[in-house]
């Protein structure tokens, strides 16, 4: 039940050679780029080149600019949350042994004074 429409359909197995040459549209796109630069340079004055220049330079230099901006905020937000953890981690070790230390000179002077206390009662 194969129709003429199936026939032209290619298998899995067939091997499908291209119709043209693959390297004729690269040199027609070089000839017309080239042609087309050559036009434009007739056209363009020497203002104009520096118009031109100054123009691409700006914009280049933008988007290079808006790109650094995202990755230094991005690479100081990452360094800034190692410092920030680090100092944190040490802030808690200072903070459990100033409490530790506050905490034993408290219940000493507590437990001191309630011996005292009981002593001086008898």
């Amino acid at each position: 039940m194969s129709t003429a429409h199936e026939d032209n359909i290619p298998l899995l197995t067939e091997i499908i050679f291209p119709e043209t040459p693959t390297s004729a549209p690269a040199e027609k796109a070089v000839t017309t780029t080239q042609m087309q630069s050559q036009s434009i340079s007739s056209v363009l004055t020497q203002d104009d080149w520096q118009q031109l220049e100054q123009r691409i330079r700006e914009e280049t230099l933008k988007q290079v600019l808006g790109r650094i901006d995202f990755v230094l905020e991005h690479r100081v937000r990452d360094n800034l949350a190692d410092v920030l953890q680090t100092a944190v981690e040490g802030l808690t070790t200072e903070i459990r042994a100033g409490l530790k230390k506050s905490l034993e000179e408290m219940i000493t002077r507590a437990v001191t004074q309630e011996i005292t206390k009981i002593k001086m009662q008898k």
